[in-house]
């Protein structure tokens, strides 16, 4: 079945092989919730929303439904199975007298109650939330697809306290992907589903059956969960399959037919996606909310429907949370960041060239004339020529001070790119003199501190940091601002820019892979990052080193490349993604426990390769580039996030997916950025924005070149770097 077919108000199930479209068959069900109950092996107490009803309702299959525990319990043949289901989760316990279980018990009803009031003989605690816990599997009652140890999500997560000697699922901190891979021994671990020791009663402390609703994951899993449940409730013992339609899933199914124009689509549902996702700001805001960017990591309910979507003058919000609410919607983060604004930009201004949107156009240019007019990130002490900081753009609105170069050589980019797009001038000074103010925070070695603070920056001066001889062996953090240095090369030919850029990149490859800094301990994101300034280094000066060097790094990467396109992470330096259960949660890390998890990242590699790979192939012409480029790019196309329940998340990129079950799954053990996040900038627009430069046959090289750099480099050069020899 093609995957656009199905909908939030039109769902499709698979039954043996059967489909039915939900919607016709929900209208029969409602009369057979009826006090009737014939042969059939479930009753079931719940609402006719519930998403496990649904199911089984779309599919056929006899459930009569009653409104409570106790009619469900009276109504039910002897021997037959019954689901009290929990309506009133997460603030309301399902209600069942005592009485019911004694009834049940009489009949040999085999009972299913979640997040009950009460349980025979058992005490239950207030409820509680999780935090960074995951569902385990902790009994062989699944089977072989579901073992002892295998985890699962269950989205915003209350749960009921209780004592239980054996659960088939617990919740608790652990580390690894789809395996607790340290086990439980050393975290606390909390029932989910038990056998109740008076016999024929399945507890659940929480709702499972909330699974489509709720996003439960990964989709496999919850499949086998729902499908034991059921047999062991049915009077005969008899399996069913189960399947359904995710509210939120992949455009297209690792084997399906791409559409002529898949790429030309997925540009547009990503420039789409900026506005569906209410992320651009409006000054109309309620001022709380505005204010929300001011503090650090503030994250809450995405923009509300009444407020007014932007037009790009008061930039654009961070993105989405990796945090999966119960309703399946997610939060936002209210960052506003220089990166993700003119990022933004450069997505819009490229989707207004391709697919002639010129409002688009008019969003990007008011994108940046906010970071540099507006926002206060490129005033202040920035803004004074005697200032050490002077042309540098700050971080985010919550921390102007900080500078990070890779966040600064990114922003440069975009707004290069939105400019030459514009044939817009305005900017050149300023995309100029940035590229001087980073390049004069650059030591004789080539590198840069990652991030360079305004007070450290005032009390030691440039030229600290100009003569300094520090190193960092992480293209991530390095390497795009020597393709700003190489681009600012090509036209001003100032040799420093190209002397001490080279230098970096030679120790860089110099120390590759033993000393490389792996940031998240990524190997693919380093990997990916250095591809860029590669091709541009051959840009400037074609040796048949530089060539080499790029052919070794793309070597190494396109080998983790599976053969449905996608870019296997790995850990850089070897060993586990995090050492322990006690450090789930605590930083930022890695997608994957293990080398070998069969999981893409498109926040900090997959994105990162596309452009990559695109700008080596334009600047050798070679087809091993092109070939590598096309497989990824189909592979991005497929993934891109297909959902008419949530409309705020169709047409975006998580950060995560699991290229072997083709579904959004990984470890979400970073702290910040898990495994469901969305940026506004770094994923789409390096993705979507290197499918608009397909589309144009171009390349992101020739388009920057069209920003006249020269003439104010060679103004502020003397100013800001003066005629005393540089050092090179």
């Amino acid at each position: 079945m093609n995957a656009f077919a199905a909908g939030s108000q039109a769902w499709a199930w698979v039954l043996n092989g059967t489909v039915a479209m939900a919607l016709a068959p929900l209208a029969a069900a409602e009369e057979t919730s009826r006090p009737e109950t014939g042969p059939g092996g479930w009753t079931l107490a719940c609402s006719p929303e519930n998403d496990l009803y649904r199911v089984l309702a779309a599919s056929g299959l006899p459930c009569p439904r009653f409104a409570t525990a106790d009619e469900a319990v009276r109504a039910a043949p002897a021997g037959s199975g019954v689901l009290a289901l929990a309506d009133g989760y997460p603030d309301q316990p399902t209600a069942i007298a005592p009485a019911a279980f004694d009834e049940a018990a009489r009949k040999r009803l085999r009972l299913y109650v979640e997040y009950p009031t009460r349980l025979p003989d058992m005490e239950l605690g207030a409820p509680r939330d999780v935090k960074y816990e995951r569902g385990v599997v902790g009994s062989e009652i699944f089977g072989e697809s579901l073992q002892p140890l295998r985890i699962v999500l269950l989205s915003s997560c209350r749960y009921l306290p209780v004592k239980a000697s054996e659960s088939h699922l617990v919740v608790a901190k652990v580390a690894g992907v789809d395996t607790a891979v340290f086990g439980l021994k050393d975290t606390a671990a909390e029932p989910l589903l038990f056998d109740h020791p008076r016999g024929n009663l399945l507890v659940a402390t929480t709702k499972l059956s909330h699974f489509v609703s709720g996003r439960y994951l990964p989709t496999e899993a919850w499949r086998t969960v729902w499908e034991t449940i059921l047999a062991r409730l049915h009077p005969d013992g008899g399996r069913v399959k189960l399947n359904w339609t995710p509210t939120v899933r992949p455009s297209f199914g690792p084997a399906e037919p791409l559409p002529a124009d898949a790429e030309a689509l997925a540009l547009r549902r990503s420039a789409d996606w900026i506005l569906a996702s209410r992320s651009l700001r409006h000054a109309d805001w309620p001022k709380e909310a505005l204010d929300w960017a001011l503090a650090y990591n503030t994250v809450r309910d995405m923009p509300r429907p009444g407020w007014p979507v932007g037009d790009g003058s008061a930039g654009v919000l961070e993105g989405f949370s990796s945090t999966i609410h119960r309703d399946g919607s997610q939060p936002m983060r209210y960052a506003v960041r220089n990166d993700c604004t003119t990022e933004v930009a450069m997505l819009l201004a490229l989707d207004a060239a391709v697919q002639h949107r010129p409002e688009n156009a008019d969003r990007a240019a008011n994108l940046v004339d906010f970071i540099f007019d507006k926002s206060g990130l490129a005033a202040g002490p920035r803004a004074d020529a005697k200032s050490p900081s002077y042309g540098l753009v700050g971080w985010a609105l919550d921390h102007p001070g900080s500078y990070w170069g890779d966040d600064n050589a990114r922003a440069l980019l975009s707004v290069g790119a939105v400019a030459a797009l514009a044939g817009e001038r305005r900017w050149d000074e300023a995309v100029a003199r940035c590229i001087l103010a980073n390049f004069r925070t650059t030591g004789m070695q080539g590198f840069r501190p990652s991030c360079v603070q305004e007070n450290e920056l005032q009390a030691q001066g440039w030229k600290a940091y100009w003569n300094s001889r520090h190193v960092h062996y992480s293209p991530h953090m390095q390497s795009w601002i020597w393709a700003c240095n190489f681009w600012a090369y090509q036209q001003t030919r100032f040799e420093p820019l190209l002397a001490r850029s080279k230098t970096g990149m030679r120790l860089m490859m110099q120390a590759y892979p033993a000393r490389w800094d792996w940031i998240l301990r990524s190997g693919t994101i380093e990997r990916a990052r250095l591809l860029l300034p590669l091709a541009w280094l051959v840009r400037v000066d074609d040796t048949p080193e530089h060539r080499r060097w790029l052919r070794q790094i793309a070597d190494d990467l396109v080998a983790l490349q599976d053969r449905c396109g996608a870019l296997r992470e790995v850990i850089g330096d070897g060993g586990p993604g995090i050492p322990s259960n006690a450090s789930y949660g605590t930083g930022e890390t890695s997608l994957i426990q293990t080398d070998g998890d069969p999981v893409c990242d498109m926040l900090y590699s997959c994105n990162f390769a596309l452009i990559g790979l695109h700008e080596a192939a334009a600047a050798t012409g070679d087809a091993f580039y092109t070939e590598a480029e096309d497989r990824l790019a189909q592979f991005l196309c497929r993934i891109q996030v297909r959902s008419e329940a949530h409309p705020e998340l169709d047409g975006a990129w998580y950060r995560a997916f699991d290229f072997r079950r083709w579904d959004y799954w990984a470890s979400s053990a970073d702290w910040e950025w898990g495994p469901w996040c969305t940026e506004t900038g770094w994923c789409q627009p390096w993705i979507a924005g290197t499918l608009a430069l397909r589309r144009q046959k171009s390349s992101l090289w020739d388009l920057v070149q069209k920003v006249d750099l020269k003439t104010h480099f060679e103004r502020l050069r003397p100013q800001m770097l003066p005629d005393e020899k540089p050092r090179s």
